[in-house]
């Protein structure tokens, strides 16, 4: 808790000094990917390094707290399935199966032993053919997974295959099922006789339309019926996290009906699907990546019950349990947390979950006396010593530019416990535009919002219609329109601030990442409510994106924007007199999803204009930063660019500027 009787400094907001350094920040920057537990239970994690160059590393933590690093130098445990990947190992009792970033082979590994990884699959020239959301198929000796080939041409192929445990030869994986753009989800049942699977096919995301399948598997392994367990009414229904419980009951998540995820159950005996319990909530995420985990089932004194993790209430995190016998209840775990993704269970009284950068172990018997302790975390300082630094959000519900309607804001205030600012000054104000763009904003604590909180800037993380976490229509609500909902959310949202006295209104900055990085460019050439803005591999030009992105996303625009007027039309890149404002953009040059052009383009195009503009390149980094040093320069080029042209403020960080294009050098 902050002292309110400290003696605090007299200093212009954007000018304090923050024990949140763009070094703690990137040091922090750890990423916890997905996990799993071995044959004693102990938890696997992977962790993504940023000292590393963004090394991704399996790591093992055991019943006694010892910590050890599984996975040896030479080896990077990430999949690059649709670019994003995910999904990129699985353990069954003391063997992990994982594919390897710099090749995208799959490779064997024991837990215990000798440890070196044994490759299972052939060697190509390039990572060409890639695998994730695997699964053992222990009884037949082979490991199933979803396979992304690259050979073949300019869009690659798609398909379900297995690949041979038994064997030492690196035969080709057998293919099981194909035909259709996309898979995801391969998930065997518990006697082994049924797989089931999600698939879709172009224009749409999996967030628009699936299906769910389940295929019986004959004596050769084969897939030898399929039945379209959900999908095919006639109606669009994305399906997703298709999961078998221990009785060999399938469930899923699907939006059929009300127009949110809510969790069914498949009836095999008569080919229909039931809800579990329905409500206005969303019990998973869209699928960006593999591996998405959002319940699990575990054996009560009641019988087998769900754990699962919902999101309502304007954003909101739950943990619930789920009583899946006729009588359909559901009991909210009281956890102090608001933002829970991943669940994995371990045993008969636990459940791990990962909050931000932390994981935590519940006890989901007295989970309401203690809620749970952390067994992992990616932080680099003791948080609890730095509570007066952190600035907590409020969730604002503001009105858009269309009538009826509103949207939703993460607004986070500047927190000092050091300092305060004059009388009557405001703080200027970053707005941000999430990826995706269909993703979302969560109150996760992410120490490079606090960066610039803690220096007196106001931050504003908006869920702008289009986002997920309040169900279909919302989600639809940027379809066909995609640079115009996203921007003029953006925009009401800071001239709601403005109107609420929260903010400063000649102080208006905007920036965003990848989908964000468009919605920053365009409200900079459409709009005239910022006075800078900060593209991280953003999106300059919507019909060259459409020729030069992967196959995952190739047809994502037409959903979005519509005919081939509107993309020329709502293309930054062809209005750079309607640029006013300072503009600093940041790209990675091994970028496959937004190419690197997309950032030149722009940066020429504004930098004739006269207009101040900057461009930072990184070599090696593709899309999202990894490397440490690269985070840590970006957050201070960023914060620096913003004071030095519109701030009207000293920084307190001592920072070389980047040079900046039509802007004199001091």
């Amino acid at each position: 808790m902050a002292d309110d009787s400290k003696k605090k400094t007299q200093a212009p907001f954007g000018s304090w000094k923050s024990p949140f350094t763009a070094e703690v920040v990137s040091g922090a920057s750890l990423r916890l990917g997905g996990f799993a537990t071995d044959a004693n239970g102990n938890l696997l994690c992977v962790e993504g390094r940023p000292a590393e160059a963004g090394r991704c590393v399996l790591v093992k933590k055991d019943g006694n707290g010892r910590v050890e690093d599984i996975t040896p130098s030479g080896f990077n445990v990430r999949s690059t399935v649709h670019e994003y990947g995910g999904g990129a190992f699985t353990v069954e009792g003391e063997t992990a199966v994982f594919s390897n970033f710099s090749d995208q082979r799959l490779y064997r590994q024991s837990l215990i032993g000798e440890r070196s990884p044994v490759p299972l699959t052939p060697a190509y020239e390039g990572p060409v053919v890639r695998y994730a959301d695997g699964r053992f198929d222990i009884s037949r000796g082979r490991y199933i997974t979803v396979r992304e080939d690259h050979r073949q041409g300019k869009e690659p192929v798609n398909d379900i295959v297995s690949v041979d445990l038994k064997s030492t030869a690196l035969a080709e994986p057998e293919v099981l099922v194909s035909g259709n753009d996309f898979y995801a989800f391969p998930r065997l049942s518990p006697d082994g006789r049924k797989l089931a699977w999600i698939e879709w096919s172009h224009p749409n995301m999996p967030w628009d339309s699936t299906y769910l399948y389940v295929g019986d598997i004959g004596k050769d392994g084969k897939i030898t019926k399929r039945v379209c367990v959900a999908g095919n009414d006639g109606a669009k229904e994305a399906v997703t996290e298709p999961k078998w419980s221990p009785e060999g009951e399938l469930f899923f998540a699907s939006d059929r009906g009300r127009g949110f995820w809510n969790l069914y159950h498949w009836v095999e005996s008569e080919n229909k699907c039931e809800p579990v319990y329905s409500l206005d909530a969303e019990f998973t995420r869209p699928a960006w990546i593999f591996g998405n985990s959002s319940y699990g089932f575990f054996n009560s004194s009641l019988g087998t019950r769900i754990i699962c993790t919902y999101r309502w209430e304007r954003g909101n995190s739950r943990l619930a349990i789920v009583d899946i016998s006729p009588s359909r209840s559901i009991y909210p775990v009281e956890t102090p947390f608001d933002a829970i993704y991943n669940l994995c269970w371990v045993s008969k009284a636990s459940s791990f979950y990962r909050k931000g950068i932390r994981l935590f172990l519940m006890d989901l018997k007295n989970s309401d006396a203690d809620p749970g302790s952390i067994i992992w975390s990616s932080e680099a300082m003791d948080l609890d010593k730095y509570q007066e630094y952190i600035s907590v959000p409020r969730i604002i519900e503001f009105p858009t530019e269309v009538p009826g309607e509103t949207a939703f804001v993460n607004f986070y205030p500047p927190s000092n416990g050091d300092y305060e600012a004059p009388p009557e000054e405001k703080p200027p104000l970053l707005v941000r535009s999430h990826g995706g763009p269909t993703a979302e904003s969560d109150t996760t604590l992410q120490l490079a919002i606090q960066f610039w909180t803690s220096r007196g800037w106001a931050f504003a993380d908006v869920n702008y219609g289009g986002s997920t976490g309040y169900g279909r229509q919302y989600r639809e609500r940027l379809n066909g329109k995609w640079g115009i909902v996203d921007v003029g959310d953006c925009c009401s949202c800071a001239s709601h601030l403005v109107a609420s006295g929260e903010v400063d209104e000649s102080r208006l900055c905007i920036d965003g990442r990848s989908a964000g990085g468009y919605t920053t460019l365009a409200a900079l050439a459409f709009r005239d409510t910022f006075k800078a803005g900060a593209s991280l591999y953003g999106v300059s030009d919507l019909e060259s994106l459409m020729t030069d992105t992967h196959k995952f996303e190739s047809r994502y625009l037409t959903s979005l924007i519509g005919d081939s007027k509107a993309f020329h039309d709502r293309s930054p890149i062809h209005y750079p007199e309607r640029f006013s404002c300072p503009l600093i953009l940041f790209q990675g040059l091994d970028d496959k999803v937004v190419p690197p052009n997309q950032a030149r383009m722009i940066y020429e195009a504004v930098k004739s204009k006269g207009i101040p503009v900057a461009l930072v390149e990184y070599e090696g980094e593709q899309h999202g930063f990894r490397k440490a040093e690269n985070i840590k320069y970006t957050l201070e080029q960023e914060m620096l660019f913003f004071a030095r042209l519109i701030g009207g403020f000293l920084p307190a960080d001592k920072i070389d500027p980047v040079h900046v294009d039509n802007f004199p050098s001091k």
